[in-house]
């Protein structure tokens, strides 16, 4: 086998600040995953994550979810969502330390991070 190959999938790698990242081309491979995302306050968000699952969330949200957490799991700090049309923003008041970005009209997936993880993961309509 080549290097980003095994018996079952392919994976393309790609060099970020000395970590390898691999994105798997197929379906099943057995590899250590570097998890960003540590914990949620959102049951719903965290099933949709794990899982797939949009009972605990809007359906029409799904898509663009998917890929906030898709990069979230990736970010290092709260910078690294800061992707054109999701509006990351800090929050003030007893909200302070945490992260926002938008999902769709008032519902934000909100976050903080410890270190390089993200952590208290929500999902909320707040306006």
């Amino acid at each position: 086998m080549s290097e980003g190959q095994s018996a079952t999938a392919r994976i393309r790698w790609t060099q970020e600040a000395g970590q390898a990242y691999g994105v798997l081309t197929s379906e099943t491979l057995r590899y250590t995953v570097l998890e960003m995302i540590k914990s949620f306050r959102h049951k719903g968000l965290q099933a949709f994550f794990e899982t797939g699952s949009k009972a605990g969330i809007h359906p029409p949200h799904a898509a663009r979810l998917g890929r906030q957490l898709a990069r979230l799991d990736l970010a290092k700090t709260a910078a690294d969502m800061n992707v054109p049309g999701w509006g990351l923003h800090a929050l003030v008041g007893n909200l302070a330390g945490r992260y926002a970005v938008s999902v769709s009209g008032n519902w934000r997936l909100v976050f903080r991070f410890e270190g390089e993880d993200a952590v208290l993961l929500d999902y909320q309509d707040y306006h």
